[in-house]
């Protein structure tokens, strides 16, 4: 069964203004997306207004529509439009917490655009592409670690479990007090890359060789850790050809990363807390 995909009221009366605006600007009386697909007391709602809806809330063009889905999207648009309107006249697009929203939905809508608009012709060169999968391959960690915790939340009892290793009690064993859900697998955390863990974490397993035990805890945000790194091997970063789409958005990213601190820098921000 085909459904819609509803929007919020908030975001949808933005688009609503949105493309009115884009409706009033244009102002041509034969442009067809000026043409009312229907009216809610006087008021019209154009085409432009529907097309864009519909576009959001489904993905597809009007014309791609079903004539039974088209009339249910109309409806959909006509009920949230006596909503909207309805919110307006007991002024809840006055009131902080909704005026809050709707300004920061509007600024997202905005800059959405304007990312578009300066991307557009700014795809990015073999070389370009070339120059960050270096980048980020040089960032890498070469190898993957697997690794046992044992997570407890007091300096005192990660050193009281330390001293119990020491004396002989298995790693395993112990690991069944931990706070985290590895204890279950005898605290195995499987294999991965320091990458994925809190940095205290990845730099202590990091220092570690095969079958080591951590002489001292470590503390993260999760509390105090006992850690024993128990294989090590080494890993090949994935070929350029197999990670290309995630390069070409990790370049678009910086470069309107560069656009944006540019746009900030002349506009002379000034911090207020």
């Amino acid at each position: 069964m085909k459904t819609l995909r509803f929007v919020t009221l908030a975001t949808a009366s933005l688009l609503l203004a949105a493309c009115q605006a884009k409706t009033d600007a244009a102002g041509a009386a034969d442009d067809p997306a000026n043409k009312p697909v229907a009216t809610v007391a006087g008021k019209p709602i154009t085409q432009g207004v529907f097309d864009t809806y519909v576009k959001s809330a489904t993905g597809r063009s009007v014309a791609d529509l079903e004539p039974e889905l088209k009339q249910r999207a109309l409806d959909s648009l006509i009920s949230m439009h006596v909503l909207s309107a309805q919110a307006e006249k007991d002024g809840l697009d006055k009131e902080a917490d909704m005026a809050s929203r709707l300004q920061l939905d509007r600024m997202n809508m905005l800059q959405q655009a304007l990312a578009e608009k300066y991307l557009k012709d700014k795809t990015p060169t073999e070389q370009e592409l070339r120059a960050e999968y270096d980048t980020q391959v040089a960032q890498l960690s070469r190898n993957e670690y697997r690794a046992r915790h044992i997570l407890v939340p007091t300096e005192i009892a990660a050193t009281q479990i330390l001293e119990r290793l020491r004396k002989g009690e298995k790693f395993e064993t112990l690991a069944k007090d931990s706070l985290d859900a590895s204890r279950d697998r005898g605290g195995d955390l499987g294999w991965f890359s320091p990458s994925s863990m809190v940095k205290p974490f990845a730099e202590a397993v990091v220092a570690l060789k095969k079958g080591e035990t951590i002489a001292k805890p470590v503390q993260t945000q999760f509390g105090w850790h006992i850690i024993r790194v128990d294989d090590v091997r080494e890993v090949q970063p994935p070929p350029f050809e197999q990670v290309k789409e995630q390069l070409n958005q990790a370049v678009l990213a910086k470069k309107l990363r560069t656009y944006s601190d540019e746009l900030a820098k002349a506009a002379k921000v000034e911090k207020k807390i």
